[in-house]
Parts: C-alpha cells; sequence; structure tokens
C-alpha cells in the first residue's frame, strides 16, 4: 500500500474543494494529523480515512485502489475507453487497447487490472477472430484471478459475455445455466456500482427465453428488468426491454399488445436519439396500423 500517494490524492482533493487543513481535520482529526498524512508519515485508521473521504465527496474504496495502484486516473480511464468500444461493438479499438496494456505493468502486475484486459481479450476472441473455445477459456481465465467462493460484479459481469457467446451459438441451454446462478449470485450483492449489469442479465435471459418459445418467461424478466430501470431512474436497455415484449407478443400473433409495446420503445429510443431501431419499429407499426388497434402494453 502506497500510503504517500494516499496523502497526495488527499491533499489534490482539499484543495480542489478551497479546503484547510483545520477544516478538513475538523471534528475527525487534529490539523497535525491530516499534515501527517498528506506527507505519508502516517496511514489513517480505517473510520478516519472514512470520514475524509465523505468530506472530500469520494467514496472511500477510491483511496484504497489509489494505495494500491498510484496511477489509479489512468487505469480508470483505461476500462472507460474498453467500455465505450464494446458498447459500440468497435471491437477493433478493444484489441488495440489490450494490445497496449498488456505489457503496461500497472496492469500485467494487479491481477484486478489485468481481468479487466483478459475480460477484453476474450471478447475479442470470439467477435473478431470466432474462437469461441479460446474465448470461453480466456473468460474462464479472467475470472480464476480474483474468484473466492462468493461472486463479485465484476466475474458475473464477465461470467454475461459467456451466456452471450453461447446465445449467439445458438446453445441456448448453455446459455442459460450460465445467466440463472448469474441472476441468483447477483441478488446476493447489496451494493452494485453498475446497477445496468442486473438489466443487462434480465434482458440477455428474456432474448434467450424468447428464442426457446418460452414467452410468458421472457416477458416477465423483460418487466423485472423494466421496473429495475424506472425504479433507478435508469434509461439504459429500457427500450430494447419494451421492444422485446413486444416482439414476444408479435411472435405470437398478438398484435394489438405488440404495436402498444412497440411505440412505447418507439418513444423511448426517439428520446434517445437512437436511429438504428427508429425506423425500423417505425415500419412495423406502419405495417399493422390498417389492421390493429390500440391496446396496452
Amino acid at each position: 500500500m502506497d500510503f504517500l500517494a494516499i496523502g497526495k490524492k488527499i491533499k489534490e482533493l482539499r484543495k480542489v474543494y478551497g479546503l484547510s487543513q483545520r477544516e478538513l481535520a475538523s471534528g475527525i482529526c487534529t490539523q497535525a494529523q491530516i499534515s501527517k498524512i498528506e506527507k505519508g508519515d502516517v496511514y489513517p485508521y480505517a473510520p478516519t480515512l472514512y470520514l475524509i473521504s465523505q468530506r472530500l465527496g469520494v467514496d472511500v474504496n477510491y483511496f484504497f485502489d489509489i494505495g494500491r495502484t498510484p496511477r489509479l486516473d489512468y487505469v480508470r480511464e483505461v476500462s472507460r475507453q474498453l467500455k465505450i468500444a464494446r458498447r459500440n461493438h468497435d471491437y477493433e479499438t478493444v484489441e488495440e487497447i489490450i494490445k497496449t496494456e498488456m505489457k503496461n505493468p500497472l496492469f500485467k502486475e494487479n491481477r484486478h487490472h489485468l481481468q479487466e484486459l483478459l475480460w477484453h481479450k476474450g471478447i475479442c476472441e470470439y467477435n473478431i477472430h470466432g474462437q469461441m473455445d479460446r474465448a470461453l477459456s480466456t473468460l474462464d481465465e479472467a475470472i480464476a484471478l480474483t474468484f473466492e467462493r462468493i461472486w463479485n460484479e465484476k466475474e458475473i459481469e464477465i461470467s454475461l459475455s459467456k451466456g452471450v457467446i453461447y446465445f449467439e451459438e445458438k446453445q441456448l441451454d448453455d446459455a442459460l445455466a450460465v445467466y440463472m446462478p448469474a441472476r441468483e449470485n447477483l441478488g446476493l450483492i447489496t451494493d452494485l456500482q453498475d446497477e445496468t449489469i442486473m438489466s443487462r442479465l434480465l434482458y440477455n435471459i428474456a432474448r434467450t427465453f424468447t428464442r426457446l418459445g418460452r414467452f410468458a418467461e421472457s416477458n416477465a424478466h423483460c418487466y423485472e428488468a423494466i421496473d429495475w430501470c424506472i425504479e433507478r431512474d435508469n434509461l439504459y436497455l429500457l427500450g430494447e426491454l419494451h421492444y422485446q415484449v413486444g416482439y414476444n407478443y408479435e411472435l405470437q400473433q398478438n398484435f394489438k399488445r405488440a404495436k402498444a409495446c412497440m411505440k412505447r420503445a418507439l418513444i423511448i429510443f426517439e428520446l434517445q436519439k437512437d436511429e438504428k431501431y427508429i425506423q425500423f419499429i417505425q415500419g412495423k407499426i406502419a405495417q399493422w396500423h390498417k389492421n390493429v388497434h390500440n391496446a396496452p402494453c
């Protein structure tokens, strides 16, 4: 643990907020202790560090991460770039980043950061090179870096990538064999750092049930995910979830319900300016317009 790095970050944040050492210390510890902490001469007790983090508006784990990885901001930026490229399906960019950072000691010598690279490497092995077995093996290797009896959030997220591969290969039972335990394990985590993991998992379960013709189960998972999104003011996948319900009704020839759900999805996609869905859904609605009256979704 690099105490000096923690001290420097505390000093940096203190100055950003225009606080003196005395103001930061008030009600927490002495000014002299703050001075020693900032110089790296002493390491604060956990309760003290927690109170300092609250006053500076950051999570206490941020300081622990800084202590383990002094250039944490760089690591987080790399993770952010990987996430953006992954969500845009820009796997070539993902692979370029991986090739560069695999040589970086910040990633090579920290299992949590290396896990991030191996996760994305597995995704690229499937989506660029079509190597299913190698991709699954790499994803398992990434999970094994940190797994210790109880699944954590990142391990579950990596397992979702395994489920997606099985889904794309039409190995639907294998996909559910990944997704359902992941759903159970995710429910045990009381404080998710990324709440979209739950909606992503439920959406992928729903898509798999749709492929199996189990439409009621698919819709149940969609509605659970919709409620999850609404309760947390999170729009991520909300349009896709309404679309999936509509698609389920379409496959059952219930075009009234399908139209209602598609219209709701269309509103969300229009608000998000997500062009890839808008014209497609408009075409479906126009196709049904003459023969289908309005119905609830």
